[in-house]
């Protein structure tokens, strides 16, 4: 039975991809892009990777539709002139790539093998001594924050430059007109039954999103699942009330800083453990246990990269919005 079920959702994940290839309407590929990202979600849950489903459901099914839709607001929805020797090239490079990776795996042990050799090295030592050294049950969290805590900090710099590629191509755009106060209320302000809506969800959604902050260490989540959640319910709050109303809580100046502080934090924690006579970003002389600096390190890092990625989120998103609502005013 799981066999049928992990071909059908692969089945449906080459329908999808094959859709949103083909189709001209740059809104349906968004819309085809979110299922894209639901299935795959789906498809990690049945592989036992709670974590990175998660992580697939806020980010591919979650905020990256709600950003390229924003993106689709400046672009237009429908895809205008193609050029057919590029469409060829593309097509024979996808080819081409997609049988090497295929001629690729024919080498690799069967997944799940005990004869694997991640499994007779790394993963091995991963699940019986991590409870020992790091103190905590989510194995997933003790290697992403504390094994491989060097690797976690690189996609945090890489979150965070990724921001201000956004920011710099978007700011260097000829200027459209500013926008009178008025103008940057969302087009759903009027809808009171939405807005009623908002007031009702927007809280819960904070409130879970500090709960997948602070409860990675027990079960799945941690700082790049609550900093997309928290970031869906500032821009939710947006797209309901108007940027106007959001930038009396948080402007667009502050969510840059604040996104400089979260990789700050997460340095300084690193740090903190060379002075303690460590290698960086090791956490275990932090305090008088080993296990509680591990935990207070994690604890740390963790809130630097849900600071990350929540301020660069609503800081792409604010952007795109002030875009669009200068070229409605020019």
């Amino acid at each position: 039975m799981e066999l049928l079920v992990d071909i059908a959702l692969l089945g449906l994940l080459l329908v999808t991809a094959v859709a949103i290839a083909w189709t001209r309407d740059l809104l349906a590929a968004v819309m085809l892009a979110g299922i894209y990202g639901l299935l795959s979600a789906s498809f990690f849950m049945v592989m036992g990777a709670v974590d990175v489903a998660f992580t697939e459901a806020a980010v591919g099914a979650g905020i990256s539709p709600l950003l390229m839709l924003a993106t689709l607001s400046l672009t237009g929805r429908f895809q205008t002139g193609t050029d057919t020797r590029r469409v060829l090239f593309s097509l024979s490079l996808v080819t081409l790539v997609g049988a090497l990776l295929v001629a690729a795996t024919l080498d690799m042990p069967a997944f799940g093998s005990p004869d694997a050799p991640a499994q007779q090295h790394v993963a091995p030592r991963y699940i019986t001594e991590s409870m020992n050294e790091i103190g905590i049950p989510n194995i997933v969290t003790s290697v992403l924050a504390s094994y491989r805590a060097y690797d976690t900090l690189g996609e945090v710099v890489v979150i965070f430059t990724a921001g201000l590629g956004v920011l710099a191509l978007l700011m260097a755009l000829p200027p459209q007109g500013e926008p009178a106060r008025g103008e940057l209320l969302s087009p759903m302000h009027g809808h009171r039954i939405l807005r009623v809506i908002g007031k009702i969800l927007i809280p819960p959604i904070l409130v879970f999103a500090l709960y997948v902050q602070f409860h990675g260490e027990y079960g799945p989540g941690g700082g790049f699942q609550a900093g997309v959640i928290f970031a869906v319910g500032f821009i939710l709050y947006a797209m309901l009330f108007g940027l106007d109303v959001v930038g009396r809580l948080v402007s667009n100046a502050i969510v840059q800083v604040i996104a400089a502080i979260g990789v700050l934090l997460y340095g300084t924690v690193g740090l903190l453990g060379m002075l303690t006579g460590n290698n960086y970003l090791d956490y275990r002389d932090l305090a008088g246990d080993p296990v509680t600096g591990q935990h207070i390190g994690i604890i740390a890092i963790e809130l630097g990269v849900g600071i990350t990625v929540a301020s660069v989120m609503m800081l792409i998103f604010f952007v795109f919005s002030g875009q669009l609502a200068g070229r409605r005013a020019g």
